[in-house]
């Protein structure tokens, strides 16, 4: 079973910095691409940021561009986002996923609540 864990988030002010991580239970180089995904309330999970097998390639959110940044540890199959200038709209549960190479199930965490206040 593999296992998917958030940790990072809380409370912060808008305008304030905040940095999620991830870590996964799996062999090296078993994941593909890793990413962050978020859901408010009411609303559908959406995709924030995606980071490719290498950590070379990366796709944002148009919503996250220029204010979040996703890395890497390809060694460790851990995956950052950090969050800068954050806004309200940005409260939301925060996933980390992991794709794995071989295989159609993706890996999915608990989830890091994030709440941003004005």
């Amino acid at each position: 079973q593999v296992q998917v864990v958030e940790s990072g988030g809380g409370l912060v002010q808008a305008g304030g910095s905040l940095r999620l991580s991830c870590a996964t239970s799996t062999r090296i180089f078993s994941i593909s691409s890793m990413g962050w995904y978020r859901q408010a309330p009411g609303q559908q999970r959406e995709l924030v940021a995606i980071i490719d097998a290498s950590g070379r390639n990366t796709r944002y959110a148009d919503s996250a561009k220029g204010r979040f940044t996703i890395s890497r540890d390809i060694y460790k199959n851990t995956v950052n986002l950090q969050m800068n200038n954050v806004k309200p709209e940005d409260t939301a549960v925060y996933y980390c996923v992991a794709k794995p190479r071989v295989g159609d199930t993706d890996y999915w965490g608990q989830g890091t609540q994030v709440t941003v206040s004005s």
